[in-house]
């Protein structure tokens, strides 16, 4: 039997991996408290918090290793901080990439509709008279 770190390698679901998503802390929160939190769980390579407008609360864990980012977030989703509540998940690159593809396939038309001279819905634009 093989063994990773004391543990049996089983088989992870496909959608584990070391970078958690973490949502809904607080916005006060410091980087070292998020260390002290998400440390008892294993090594952390990175810890980036949101710092915009839309990104505050928000926050990537990476670990060291994919079981001690398992064991978070089995541990730590549904975490009282300050009185909110963790959202905890695996980081999901093909939302992402659905994302940035929705934003490319909108630009690409709208640059054909600015050189073809379309409306939204495809009609082609009146010229102005001068």
């Amino acid at each position: 039997m093989a063994f990773a770190r004391g543990r049996v390698n089983a088989r992870l679901p496909p959608e584990v991996n070391r970078v958690l998503y973490i949502r809904n802390l607080p916005f006060e929160i410091k980087t070292e408290e998020m260390y002290d939190i998400f440390g008892k769980y294993g090594a952390i390579r990175q810890i980036r918090k949101g710092n915009t407008k839309e990104t505050r609360g928000t926050a990537y864990v990476v670990y060291e290793d994919i079981y001690d980012a398992k064991n978070a977030v089995d541990h730590l989703s549904g975490f009282n901080v300050a009185n909110r509540y963790l959202i905890v998940l695996y980081y999901n690159t093909t939302k992402l990439n659905k994302k940035q593809d929705q934003k490319k396939k909108e630009e690409d038309l709208r640059e054909v509709q600015a050189k073809y001279n379309l409306n939204k819905d495809g009609t082609q634009k009146e010229e102005e008279e001068p």
